[in-house]
């Protein structure tokens, strides 16, 4: 079981405060949930292929390519624009 000490130093890392029956509240759950961690360490995982993510699904990205557009449908669209600067959208800088 952790220490009163250490449940302390782990209370003033996150920046809260405790009472002294909230300590010993933690003291015997963080305690447990080590001794969980603990009893995983102890499964043998050598065999089992990692994977990154449950659902198999995999993102599906296609190749940016430039298409020529016609003058007429450029002038369309720019005609939304706000503002319009050599014959691009004009927008306001990010950073």
């Amino acid at each position: 079981m952790l220490k009163k000490e250490e449940i302390k130093h782990i209370a003033n890392l996150a920046r809260i405060s405790l009472k002294e029956e909230e300590i010993s509240q933690f003291q015997r759950d963080i305690s447990q949930i080590l001794d969980y961690f603990a009893k995983l360490q102890e499964i043998d995982t050598q065999k089992i292929e990692s994977i990154g993510h449950i659902s198999g699904i995999e993102n599906v990205f296609r190749p940016d390519s430039i298409r020529e557009c016609d003058a007429a449908v450029c002038e369309r669209i720019l005609e939304n624009a706000p503002e319009i600067k050599d014959k691009c959208f004009k927008v306001k800088s990010v950073l």
